[in-house]
């Protein structure tokens, strides 16, 4: 059974350009966190871990691997028809 963790900030730069994936992704459980993109691809894929994003509705929505036109693999939520992007609007993780 893997396990969950709440990701509560990401990093992104530029923070605003589309074309750049996010680059890390991070949150608290009993410490502080914080995983590069391909660590927690890899952790979701080795079914170590599920991530989640908690909704200002209060309820969760799950991260998945997705793959782009290019094959680039990259985190998103599991398509709630929310906006803005679940993600991209968190806060920045400290460095």
């Amino acid at each position: 059974m893997a396990n969950t963790a709440q990701i509560k900030c990401i990093n992104k730069n530029p923070r605003n350009d589309i074309y750049h994936a996010i680059t890390h992704v991070g949150g608290f459980t009993d410490r502080q966190w914080k995983l590069t993109l391909d660590d927690a691809i890899s952790k979701i894929e080795r079914g170590e871990w599920a991530f989640y994003i908690d909704r200002p509705r209060g309820d969760r929505v799950w991260v998945e691997v997705a793959v782009s036109r290019f094959g680039n693999k990259y985190l998103k939520t599991d398509a709630d028809g929310d906006e803005p992007n679940n993600l991209l609007s968190l806060p920045e993780c400290p460095k």
